[in-house]
């Protein structure tokens, strides 16, 4: 978990105000809540198993996701983010872990969020995020992954509010997850709304049927 430290630091910072700002941040997210709600279809009509967001931060995602009807717990490196979760919604589990590196056994789960929670990786550690989330993920399982668009050109990094991050051209982050094992389901671009700097990215990919 020592390369997410810097990050994990970053986000324990600033996490009362994160968590204060994303309070309500669905109320406006047409698009968005359109996305997780089929996500959430899909893991119902596979079966209905665990789901997890991996980077949940303070745990709004997690929780609407359980209002979809998802048997859902969120992860994230941040502690601080994670007891804000822990109180804010006392009846879901979280827990503070690393995506690099899940306490999950193979196949564990049905669902996987990934809520801009790699645009933080440098652009060389993302294949091994993507392994991890294949390797926790049963077959046919569904990952969902958000993130900045880079509108044409590649990977950029930017000065994001909290941290460093990167914005990924769609395509080329969709290979990385086919190498990874993933077949794509669809794709969303949303342009930025009023207050929002750049183009939103979406992923809807779903696990290899087959065993590894």
């Amino acid at each position: 978990m020592t390369e997410q430290l810097p990050t994990a630091a970053a986000y324990d910072a600033v996490a009362v105000r994160y968590a204060e700002f994303a309070r309500n941040e669905f109320d406006a997210l047409v698009l968005d809540r359109a996305l997780l709600a089929a996500f959430a279809e899909l893991v119902r009509t596979n079966g209905a198993g665990p789901v997890a967001e991996l980077g949940c931060g303070p745990g709004r995602v997690t929780a609407h996701l359980r209002d979809l009807g998802l048997d859902v717990f969120g992860v994230d490196v941040s502690p601080v983010m994670i007891d804000l979760a822990r109180e804010a919604y006392r009846d879901l589990r979280f827990e503070v872990g690393s995506m690099e590196a899940l306490d999950l056994a193979d196949d564990a789960l049905h669902g996987v969020v990934s809520w801009y929670s790699v645009i933080h990786a440098a652009p060389q550690d993302v294949p091994a995020y993507f392994a991890e989330f294949r390797r926790v993920l049963a077959p046919g399982g569904h990952l969902l992954l958000a993130f900045f668009e880079s509108e044409g050109g590649p990977v950029t990094a930017f000065d994001h509010q909290v941290t460093t991050a990167y914005r990924w051209p769609i395509d080329d982050l969709a290979d990385l997850a086919r190498a990874a094992g993933f077949a794509e389901v669809g794709r969303m671009l949303r342009e930025p709304r009023e207050g929002e700097r750049h183009r939103r990215g979406h992923l809807l990919l779903r696990g290899a049927a087959e065993q590894r």
